[in-house]
């Protein structure tokens, strides 16, 4: 075998390590996030739980313990893993898609609609019962996406920037008119107990996650991950521009069309169960590219596997912070995001120097 020969046999040797390195990390942080909280759980414990409730074993617990794990922690700990590779993958997606590192679905408006539209099935019981929290925000995300690129179009480029930077101020004015909206309906129509539970839900909170909401989150991810993966060719493509992508094949509108709905699926889903949770999407893929590169095909998986070990701890971390109490996960997201946002900037100015 010549030596040009064995190149790609390291590398897929090197990424299938990378990738049993991640999957190991995403155990041991889910192992970690059922374990640690205001009550420690011995990891024997965690062994007999899952065996009992999985295996039909016949392990002696204290049901209150076996309830821990099993109702609570377990169900938090893989709605964030869910949750965090969604996220982290809308992020990649949408900042290939428009050329522009500050791109994700919380940015552009997709988070904020989604809560619109949930909300409005929540207090005011739109769609009287037929419409679920998922479909509500779903129908907010794509709302807000679709205003956001009208403006985008509307605005053209009377004020000198290029498109992706017309679509990113969109993004941040459709956040804040859909945010405002979430904010009218709430005080115009909610009670006091629904203000104060939507207010801690929008926040990004997993305190009421169940087994319904795991069965929801899971498929949604993984589905909405794997779709991504097989556009990973067409994803590095649209990073050289549209127009470069229709010269190497790709079937830009289709596929453009087929990754923002999947994306706004993912986000709004993820809304719906946990809230609006930001800077995942954001600093996560730059991360992942530090690791890894810039191809998408090691791209996708890596922040994929980054982003749900985040969440995760980041779960852990708003239950322990603060003794007696459960912080927002989107406060612990944003307590490590910004810093990561502010780097992302001066190392883009840096770059344009």
């Amino acid at each position: 075998m010549t030596a040009s020969a064995t190149v790609p046999v390291r590398r897929r040797s090197l990424g299938l390590s990378r990738l049993i390195l991640g999957l190991a990390a995403l155990i041991a942080a889910l192992a970690f996030g059922v374990s640690v909280g205001e009550t420690v759980i011995a990891p024997e414990v965690i062994w007999k739980t899952l065996s009992n409730q999985l295996f039909g074993t016949d392990y002696p617990l204290r049901p209150i313990q076996e309830g821990i794990v099993w109702n609570y922690r377990l169900t938090r700990a893989i709605v964030a893993a869910a949750c965090g590779a969604g996220l982290a993958v809308s992020g990649v997606v949408l900042q290939a898609l428009l050329r522009n590192a500050l791109a994700d679905p919380y940015i552009l408006g997709i988070s904020a609609g989604a809560s619109t539209g949930a909300v409005l099935v929540m207090v005011l019981g739109i769609g009287a019962g037929a419409l679920s929290l998922s479909v509500g925000a779903f129908a907010g995300g794509i709302l807000a996406f679709t205003l956001v690129i009208g403006l985008a179009r509307a605005a053209g480029s009377g004020i000198g920037l290029p498109q992706a930077g017309l679509i990113i101020l969109s993004g941040i004015a459709g956040t804040q008119l859909f945010n405002a909206l979430t904010s009218f309906v709430i005080a115009q129509s909610a009670n006091a107990e629904q203000v104060r539970g939507v207010t801690f839900w929008m926040m990004g909170n997993m305190s009421g996650v169940r087994w319904p909401d795991v069965r929801l989150a899971v498929p949604v991810s993984a589905l909405g991950v794997l779709v991504c993966m097989a556009h990973a060719r067409a994803l590095d493509a649209f990073t050289f521009g549209a127009e470069s992508a229709v010269t190497m094949g790709v079937a830009v509108r289709r596929t453009q069309a087929v990754l923002i709905g999947v994306v706004t699926m993912i986000t709004a889903t993820m809304v719906s169960i946990t809230g609006a949770i930001g800077f995942v999407g954001l600093v996560i893929p730059h991360a992942a590219r530090f690791l890894v590169g810039v191809r998408h095909d090691r791209l996708l998986p890596a922040s994929a596997l980054i982003g749900a070990v985040f969440l995760v701890m980041a779960d852990v971390v708003s239950r322990v912070i603060v003794p007696g109490q459960v912080l927002p996960i989107g406060v612990i997201t944003a307590l490590v995001g910004a810093p990561g946002f502010a780097v992302i900037l001066i190392r883009g100015r840096r770059q344009r120097a």
